[in-house]
């Protein structure tokens, strides 16, 4: 590949999370490769346009979450995929990246795949094929080259079931750590003062409309029980806040509801424990040194597919870990008796406590990607494919 040679590399994300990635990863691309040299095109958000891209759409148009979410807007996205693979074919880039959302990039990879063969693709955050549909894998041989992945668990898991050739390249988070974790004496100690509970009630409003109630009973039965007081802290994102307020009104234990980054990582430093909903927060209070009680619920149409699922965990640091040291509390089991039960420990100093910190302090050594930042690392290695596509 001739170091002068222009560049174009188009990035397809389908929500906030691979937006972000995508802005990290056009930076580090820019590091590597030269500003002047690059083009971009795609679709992102608000980070991924800073950095130069022009989206083909809003990325709103097609950011849903969830089984019956996508269903009720499949044709209009159906639609997107076909207008974005039609763009991504006619420009006949250097390479595709899609980032993370599978039922609209990898469909957009799959269309470009059959009708232009020669563009190389690379898939940036792996589907959970190590959880559900393992059949996924080796079917995506046929349109991704090259899959980087954010867990280390997953490399492993794709040589396994057969996928895509797959580099672990680290998860932003560990980018993230002076923020996460607290400061010499910034973490109060355990005996002192009430105690500091975390509730994530998480960041989609099927999951607040179902956690909110069983959150709230359970935290009148914990202020029944708990020997010590504690204060509540809710870091809410913008477009839940107001239902989390809400519906938090008629809670007796009354919270603190913060908003923005900046809070939302302050009041994690200051943490002792946490009541929080399954997905990538479990991982940030694990590096962030916080026991947790994670629980989660479905639609009953989205209830029937936890029969496909094949992981020993639904929560991510637990697999990480290769443990299950939090507890899972999901479905018929999040109730409010349950989940008083299991955040009781938690508020002192016990053994179950005491095994949650000390898995937690496994986390850096298991996530180390050496001296190269995730986004560096992710650059490094779409260089490396294209090399290997122009000697072909």
């Amino acid at each position: 590949m001739a170091e002068d040679k222009p560049l174009t590399i188009w990035i397809v994300s389908g929500e906030e999370s691979g937006d972000q990635l995508g802005a990290k990863l056009m930076r580090s691309l820019k590091a590597r490769f030269g500003r002047e040299r690059l083009r971009f095109g795609g679709v992102g958000g608000h980070a991924m346009e800073r950095e130069g891209l022009q989206s083909l759409f809003p990325l709103e148009e097609i950011a849903v979450m969830g089984f019956s979410a996508v269903i009720a807007r499949l044709p209009s996205i159906l639609k997107r995929i076909r207008f974005t693979a039609d763009a991504v074919v006619a420009a006949k880039p250097d390479m595709l990246v899609i980032i993370d959302s599978p039922d609209f990039t990898h469909r957009v990879a799959k269309a470009v795949r059959n009708r232009a063969p020669g563009i190389p693709i690379i898939d940036y955050v792996s589907p959970s094929v190590w959880a559900w549909r393992p059949g996924r894998a080796p079917k995506m041989r046929a349109y991704v080259d090259h899959l980087l992945a954010l867990l280390p668990f997953e490399p492993e898991a794709h040589r396994r079931l057969g996928g895509p050739p797959t580099t672990y390249v680290g998860h932003p988070l560990i980018e993230r750590l002076g923020e996460i974790r607290p400061a010499p004496g910034e973490r109060e100690k355990r005996d002192q003062g009430p105690v500091k509970l975390l509730v994530l009630p998480g960041s989609r409003r099927s999951e607040v409309s179902r956690l909110m109630e069983p959150f709230g009973e359970a935290l009148a039965l914990l202020a029944e029980r708990s020997p010590r007081p504690f204060e509540v802290t809710i870091p809410a994102v913008a477009h839940v806040a107001q239902e989390i307020r809400t519906r938090a009104e008629t809670w007796s234990v009354k919270p603190t509801i913060v908003e923005g980054e900046a809070a939302k990582w302050a009041a994690f430093r200051a943490a002792d424990a946490a009541l929080a909903a399954s997905g990538t927060v479990t991982l940030e209070l694990g590096l962030s040194g916080v026991p947790m009680v994670v629980a989660y619920r479905v639609s009953k149409i989205e209830e029937v597919l936890k029969y496909l699922i094949k992981a020993p965990s639904i929560v991510l640091t637990n697999l990480v870990l290769g443990e299950n040291v939090i507890p899972e509390l999901i479905q018929w089991d999040c109730t409010p008796e349950k989940l008083a039960d299991a955040l009781l420990p938690l508020l002192s100093d016990t053994s179950e406590h005491q095994r949650q910190l000390a898995a937690f302090s496994k986390l850096d050594e298991l996530m180390k990607i050496g001296d190269e930042a995730p986004s560096e690392r992710a650059a490094r290695i779409v260089e490396e494919v294209l090399e290997a596509g122009c000697k072909a």
